[in-house]
C-alpha cells in the first residue's frame, strides 16, 4: 500500500505481511492508550453477501442470530463446519444492500467456497472482495476526533457513538464503511474502502498535526507488537493466535457474543447444543495473570499446582502473553486450558528460563483503567 518504507514487517502465516513496529512500541502503546493510533490491517479479508435473500440464507448458515440485523449494526459469529469446528470468526456488517463480512484473508476464499456449496435457488451471491476492498483502522481516545478532522459526516459519527455500530461515509473524501469495535479496550473504528483509495485516507491521517500542542501528530502509525498488548490487556482472544480451525466454539472463551442458543438449525448446530446441554468442552480459552518477574511465551507448557506447590499434571499451552503497562507491568496472557482447571482464581505452573512461575486464572478483562486523551507526545 506504498508504506514499505516502515521497517518491521513480519508474516501472518501465508496471507500477508504485517507492521511489527513503525517507530517503537512504547510510543504506539501510548498512542492507543491516550490519543489515536492508526493502524494497517493487510492480514484481514472481505466477503459481500448480497441479494434479497441474504439474511434468510446466513441465518440458516452461521452461528449468530442475524434476523434483526440492520443496516447501521454490526454483530460478530462464526461460521462451522457439519463437524462443529471454526472455518472462520467473522464480523458481519449490514449496510444497505449488501452484508460485508470482515474475517481472516486466509479464509476468505474457503469461506466463500464452502457458504457457496448451499446456495441452491435463493436470491442470493457471495463474491470474496478482498483483492480490491482493504481494511485499516483507528483505535484510542481520540479516534472519532481525528475522523471529523478527516471530513467524516456528524451523522456517522453519532452513529459510531454506538457500540457494534457501522455507517457508510466518506472518509477524507472517498466512500467507506466505518465500524465500531472497540477491541483494543478503547474507541475503535475499523474502516473497509476500496484499495486504491488508501493511500489518501492514510495521509489524510498522518498528517494532521497539534499545533497548540507544538505541532505533535494529532495521530502516529502503529504495529502490531503494541496492537497485541492492548488486544490482551483488553480479554480478546482472536482466531489464528489463540484459537483456530481445529477448536469448538465452547473451547474459544467468546461463544457467548458468536453463537445464539436460542436460534435455529445451522450448520454444525447439533454439536453446540449438544455440547450446551449435555456436556462440558475438554479445553477452554482462559486469560492468566503471572507473578511478578515471570514472562512465559507463546508455546509454554502448563501445570496445575502440585501438593507440594510445585508444578503437577500438564494441563494446557499458552497461546499468547504480554506484559501489560496499565497492569503495573505484569505479564498477562491467553492459554487453553483443560475444563477442570479454568475456574477464575486458579493457581497454576508455567516453566519459565528453568524457573516455576506461578499464574492465576482470571476473568477476561472487559474494562481498563481510565488514561488521559490527547495528542500522543
Amino acid at each position: 500500500m506504498g508504506r514499505k518504507s516502515h521497517v518491521g514487517w513480519i508474516p501472518w502465516g501465508q496471507s500477508a505481511e504485517v507492521l511489527a513496529v513503525c517507530d517503537s512500541v512504547e510510543t504506539e502503546y501510548a498512542a492507543i492508550r491516550r490519543g489515536a493510533a492508526i493502524v494497517d490491517l493487510p492480514q484481514r479479508g472481505s466477503v459481500e453477501v448480497r441479494g434479497a435473500d441474504r439474511i434468510d440464507f446466513l441465518q440458516r448458515m452461521i452461528t449468530q442470530d442475524v434476523r434483526a440485523l440492520q443496516p447501521g449494526r454490526s454483530v460478530r459469529s462464526f461460521w462451522l463446519n457439519r463437524k462443529g469446528r471454526i472455518e472462520a470468526d467473522m464480523l458481519l456488517l449490514a449496510v444497505a444492500d449488501r452484508i460485508i463480512i470482515d474475517l481472516p484473508r486466509a479464509v476468505a476464499a474457503s469461506t466463500v467456497a464452502s457458504l457457496g456449496a448451499f446456495v441452491f435457488s435463493e436470491d442470493v451471491q457471495i463474491v470474496d472482495c478482498s483483492p480490491f476492498l482493504y481494511r485499516v483502522a483507528v483505535h484510542g481516545p481520540q479516534a472519532l476526533a481525528l475522523l471529523a478532522d478527516c471530513a467524516v459526516e456528524s451523522a456517522a459519527l453519532d452513529a459510531l457513538a454506538r457500540d457494534a455500530a457501522c455507517a457508510e461515509a466518506k472518509i477524507a473524501g472517498v466512500p467507506a464503511v466505518l465500524t465500531r469495535c472497540d477491541s483494543l479496550g478503547t474507541v475503535g473504528i475499523e474502516v473497509s474502502l476500496a484499495a486504491t483509495d488508501v493511500p489518501r485516507v492514510w495521509d489524510a491521517w498522518t498528517s494532521l498535526h497539534d499545533v497548540a500542542a507544538g505541532g505533535v501528530p494529532r495521530a502516529r502509525v502503529c504495529g502490531w507488537l503494541a496492537m497485541n498488548i492492548a488486544r490482551i490487556e483488553a480479554g480478546e482472544p482472536m482466531f489464528e493466535i489463540d484459537f483456530g480451525s481445529a477448536a469448538l466454539p465452547h473451547e474459544t472463551g467468546v461463544i457467548a457474543s458468536r453463537v445464539s442458543m436460542t436460534k435455529g438449525c445451522y450448520l454444525g448446530q447439533e454439536v453446540v447444543a449438544r455440547m450446551q446441554s449435555l456436556g462440558k468442552p475438554k479445553q477452554v480459552v482462559c486469560a492468566l495473570r503471572f507473578e511478578e518477574g515471570g514472562f512465559p511465551v507463546e508455546g509454554t507448557q502448563l501445570f496445575s499446582a502440585g501438593a507440594d506447590g510445585g508444578a503437577g499434571d500438564e494441563v494446557g499451552v499458552i497461546t499468547s502473553s504480554t506484559v501489560s503497562p496499565m497492569l503495573g507491568s505484569v505479564a498477562i496472557g491467553f492459554a487453553t486450558i483443560r475444563q477442570a482447571q479454568t475456574a477464575p482464581g486458579t493457581s497454576l505452573r508455567a516453566l519459565c528460563d528453568g524457573q516455576l512461575v506461578h499464574a492465576t486464572v482470571q476473568s477476561f478483562l472487559r474494562s481498563l483503567p481510565e488514561v488521559g486523551e490527547g495528542s500522543v507526545a
